[in-house]
C-alpha cells in the first residue's frame, strides 16, 4: 500500500480509568469500553466510536474532541518489532475521512488496541 500522509496522529501511552467527563459525550445506549492516556489528554474506545480528547494551550482549558465512528474505518494495520521492550508500535487507520496514525508508547499494549479495533469494526455497532 502506498505511503500516505496522515491527517491526524495520536500517541497512546497506557490504559487508564475512563475520565468521568467522557460520559457526558456518550449517546443513549453507548458505553465506554477502554481509555488510554495521551500526551495531552485521553482516548476512549466506546461501543460506537473512538473519542479522542486533546487539551489545547498552556492552561489546557480549551479542549478539542475528535469522534471517529467505527463505521468509517475501512482498514487498519498494526506494526511492532514483537519484543517486550518495543517502543515503536503503531496502528494505522484508513477511514472515510483520511489516514490516521496512532503511535503507542511502551505502556500501551498493541494487541489490546488491535483487538479493540477488530471488535469494534467487525461487529458494526
Amino acid at each position: 500500500m502506498p505511503e500516505t500522509a496522515a491527517i491526524l496522529a495520536w500517541t497512546l501511552q497506557q490504559e487508564i480509568q475512563t475520565p468521568a467527563d467522557v460520559n457526558d459525550l456518550l449517546v443513549e445506549g453507548e458505553q465506554a469500553v477502554a481509555s488510554f492516556k495521551t500526551f495531552r489528554d485521553s482516548a476512549t474506545f466506546t461501543t460506537k466510536r473512538l473519542i479522542v480528547r486533546d487539551a489545547q494551550g498552556l492552561t489546557g482549558k480549551k479542549v478539542e474532541i475528535y469522534s471517529l465512528p467505527y463505521s468509517s474505518i475501512d482498514m487498519w494495520s498494526t506494526e511492532n518489532a514483537g519484543g517486550l521492550l518495543d517502543r515503536d508500535a503503531e496502528v494505522e487507520l484508513w477511514t472515510k475521512a483520511g489516514h490516521i496514525k496512532v503511535k503507542l508508547t511502551k505502556g500501551a499494549d498493541i494487541r489490546r488496541i488491535d483487538s479493540l479495533i477488530a471488535w469494534a469494526v467487525l461487529h458494526k455497532h
